[in-house]
């Protein structure tokens, strides 16, 4: 009963936010009290909700303050000389851009934390992808690509989590892992560039119209307008057309960036907070003190600085407010469905029923099995209920046809690509709010392109013989 219930209620929300039936904060809340009341929760489902809370409210904490660092970062300027170098380099190209998305969003993604890699790509980019008239999907799409396929390093978290769970080196898991790495990230640029080719046609389509509205074309107006029509059509009835018009002004203003050119504060203290946006990246990977903390203090030393007067402090963190309450309240709402999903027993039945319908038969298969399971249950659960919860039974099942621990580890960390697309996940959620996306929009777009990226890095190590078919 539990298992039906756990399965139908995940399925529920994703129906609900899909479809639009309601916003992810009512679905996240909705959903689960009634599955919850349903699973016999009671009075109960109190403690449980609660429950959740206190586990992310330290995410929360992180995400609150870390609008606020980058926010006063941004509103002074201190990404321009990066959006510039950008600029230099993909000039005014789409494709250029989109694939310039992918390596950044990759490169910051070695920091091994998704809300900084989001923010530095989101600031250095959307004011590009706004100019150019390029989906803000798109940007989401990739850097959300990139960066779940970067998880897997052994300090990005689920590779630590798997070694933990099963009592082996995170060595042991990555470093056989290298190629797959390699083949994901090589699959997300090929996507990348597919949409910004896209997006150039597309774009194409939209000047070609405008110029005949205008009046400008000449005496071959009703060929360019074919042309422009036949090209129309193929982008925006592709997959791949924007859901909404990049120039919208809820694009640009609901997210946490100021426009180029709106900055405010001292220009003069560029090099004080390129030093200490620098100094807390660098701590950030020296693991001193806990996340949120850190961006308390940063945001705490950035107001304090760049705006010496109390009524600029106010007006600087009142200027990403709207940012703020969507992200937060977002992870808080997520604490329903997380708490609820384990206060009622629903993982443990979920987990429990998985191990069961693998026929005896199907054994020396685990490794493939837990490959292609890490995709949707990293999706539908959090990285610590799937390796602390299902992985160590699917495990200890393997070891009985003669896989080792650390090849089941290595099969459970290919669907990272897909787990970071999770509502689940804060990161993800800060990202589409950064970029003023609809959180179905991005899932309409990145689903199925994540399950590829996951899919050939599970291949990738099967064929090298890493994970075991």
């Amino acid at each position: 009963m539990l298992t039906v219930l756990g399965l139908t209620m995940v399925a529920a929300f994703m129906v609900v936010i899909m479809t639009r039936r309601a916003t992810p904060i009512v679905a996240l809340i909705a959903v689960p009290v009634v599955f919850g009341l349903l699973a016999g929760a009671g009075t109960g489902i109190g403690k449980m909700i609660t429950s959740g809370i206190k586990d992310l409210a330290p995410t929360a904490a992180m995400l609150f303050f870390a609008i606020v660092f980058f926010g006063v970062m941004i509103d002074v300027g201190l990404f321009d000389p990066v959006v510039k170098a950008v600029v230099r380099l993909v000039g005014e190209d789409p494709a250029k851009l989109v694939v310039g998305t992918a390596v950044l969003a990759g490169v910051v993604s070695l920091d091994g934390d998704g809300s900084t890699t989001f923010i530095v790509t989101t600031s250095a980019l959307l004011p590009l992808y706004l100019k150019l008239g390029v989906s803000p999907v798109v940007l989401t799409v990739v850097a959300g690509l990139a960066n779940g396929t970067m998880n897997i390093l052994p300090w990005g978290g689920p590779t630590a989590r798997a070694a933990a769970a099963l009592k082996i080196s995170p060595s042991e898991v990555f470093i056989p892992m290298i190629p797959s790495l390699i083949a994901g990230m090589v699959v997300v640029f090929a996507f990348a560039w597919h949409l910004g080719l896209m997006e150039r046609k597309r774009i194409g389509s939209i000047v070609i119209r405008e110029r005949v509205l205008a009046g400008v074309g000449s005496g071959e107006t009703g060929g360019t307008v074919g042309t422009g029509g036949a090209a129309g059509s193929d982008a925006t009835g592709s997959d791949d057309d924007a859901p909404t018009s990049p120039r919208t002004p809820a694009a640009a203003g609901d997210s946490a960036l100021t426009a180029a050119g709106d900055h405010v504060g001292n220009p003069k203290l560029l090099w004080f907070n390129a030093a200490l946006t620098a100094a807390l990246l660098g701590v950030l990977t020296l693991d001193l003190l806990p996340i949120p903390v850190l961006f308390m203090i940063a945001a705490a030393i950035a107001l304090a600085v760049n705006f010496p007067k109390v009524a600029d402090q106010q007006e600087a963190i009142t200027r990403h407010s709207k940012s703020i309450v969507s992200v937060v309240g977002m992870v808080f709402a997520a604490a329903v469905l997380t708490g609820v999903f384990k206060g009622t027993g629903m993982v443990e039945s979920v987990a429990a029923w998985v191990t069961s319908i693998i026929p005896s038969s199907m054994g020396s298969h685990l490794a493939l099995i837990t490959g292609i399971l890490s995709i949707p249950f990293t999706f539908l659960m959090s990285n610590d209920a799937f390796y602390f919860g299902i992985l160590p039974v699917l495990s200890e099942t393997a070891s009985n046809y003669g896989i080792s621990a650390a090849e089941m580890a290595r099969a459970s960390i290919t669907g990272q690509p897909f787990h970071m697309q999770s509502p689940l996940v804060p990161a993800i959620l800060l990202l589409v709010a950064l970029a003023g996306v609809g959180l179905a929009d991005h899932h309409k777009k990145v689903l199925w392109r994540a399950a590829v990226v996951s899919l050939v890095m599970l291949g990738v190590g099967i064929l090298l013989g890493q994970i075991p078919f």
